[in-house]
């Protein structure tokens, strides 16, 4: 589905990213696992069209995406959710998630999507005229969520979803996306909970100082003793 082949990327001077290719395929959850500052955001950025490879491509569904422009890239189906959730601070939930569908396919199917959402998040429906400043974390979260699930993903590239969440609240984010995944939503997860992704996830790459390092199954990666003493603790 998606096809990630030699992609080098530097901030400046400084390498990012160093010969990195992997694979996405249709229907999994794929986790990219990492210390900070290893790459992990900097892939997602890229796959979405924010960064530029200064090497190597990016294919999805056959079609190149490291020259389309981003909002090009989340037309052909690429929603990426940031780090910290980004919502418009002043701006009510519903708002935030009508400012997901912009993308032409989206808009026409805005009002049965956010049916959608609000069936997955409950709690965004009895929100939905607040301000998403005056959100809890959990509920910013679930804003974020909802507004990538708004743009009708067929990936949906989900950076640290958990993070600064209670391990009660992420619990809950990590059973919104196998749920979402189940109806056939493709996600690529970065995420530093590594317990948690590796328990949801078909497959994973591990990446360190810009490279991967290690590839397989979750089950097999929580196997791997590199993993369990590096990330896992064991």
């Amino acid at each position: 589905m998606l096809k990630v082949e030699g992609v080098d990327l530097r901030y400046g001077d400084m390498p990012a990213l160093w010969d990195v290719s992997f694979e996405v395929h249709k229907g999994e959850i794929l986790v990219l696992l990492g210390a900070n500052g290893a790459g992990k955001s900097t892939i997602i950025k890229t796959l979405s069209g924010i960064l530029r490879p200064s090497r190597g491509s990016i294919t999805f569904n056959n079609i190149r995406l490291d020259t389309e422009p981003a909002h090009e890239v989340i037309c052909h189906g690429l929603v990426h959710v940031p780090e910290g959730r980004r919502l418009f601070p002043e701006m009510t939930v519903e708002e935030n998630l009508i400012m997901g569908s912009m993308a032409p396919e989206a808009k026409k199917k805005r009002e049965e999507t956010i049916e959608w959402v609000y069936s997955l998040f409950p709690r965004l429906r009895e929100r939905k005229n607040q301000l998403a400043n005056t959100l809890s974390g959990g509920e910013q979260q679930m804003a974020a969520v909802g507004r990538g699930l708004m743009g009708l993903p067929k990936i949906l590239m989900l950076d640290e979803p958990s993070l600064g969440l209670s391990p009660l609240l992420a619990r809950d984010i990590f059973k919104i996306i196998q749920l979402v995944n189940k109806r056939g939503v493709t996600v690529l997860l970065v995420e530093q909970n590594v317990k948690y992704s590796l328990s949801i996830c078909d497959r994973a790459y591990v990446l360190e100082n810009g490279r991967i390092v290690l590839s397989g199954t979750g089950e097999e990666l929580a196997r791997n003793e590199h993993v369990k003493e590096a990330y896992l603790g064991v």
